[in-house]
């Protein structure tokens, strides 16, 4: 009998393009083999100590199993704290 296999994706949204890499993977795989083996982080140029992860918008670790169907998604650190902007436009500080 073969090995069961898993379809996942590794998607990730940068400034000036989008990634999107389908894999198939061994079931057990975790999301830091799906990372290893998109090589994304090279295509894109990240440094993955520096973006969060998730699977469906879910917060997961590198070391979270994956299951069939997964879209790993890797995403941008953010520029500026979205409460601190709001509270600055509220304040009229912002328009």
């Amino acid at each position: 009998m073969a090995d069961a296999l898993l379809q996942v994706e590794v998607v990730h949204a940068g400034l000036a393009r989008c990634w999107r890499i389908g894999l198939t993977l061994p079931v057990g795989a975790l999301v830091a083999d799906a990372l290893t083996h998109s090589a994304i982080a090279e295509r894109a140029g990240l440094d993955l100590s520096d973006c969060r992860l998730g699977i469906f918008s879910q917060p997961c670790t590198p070391q979270t199993r994956l299951h069939d169907g997964d879209r790993v998604e890797i995403y941008r650190p953010l520029r500026c704290d979205p409460k601190i902007v709001r509270r600055r436009r509220a304040a009229g500080e912002l328009s």
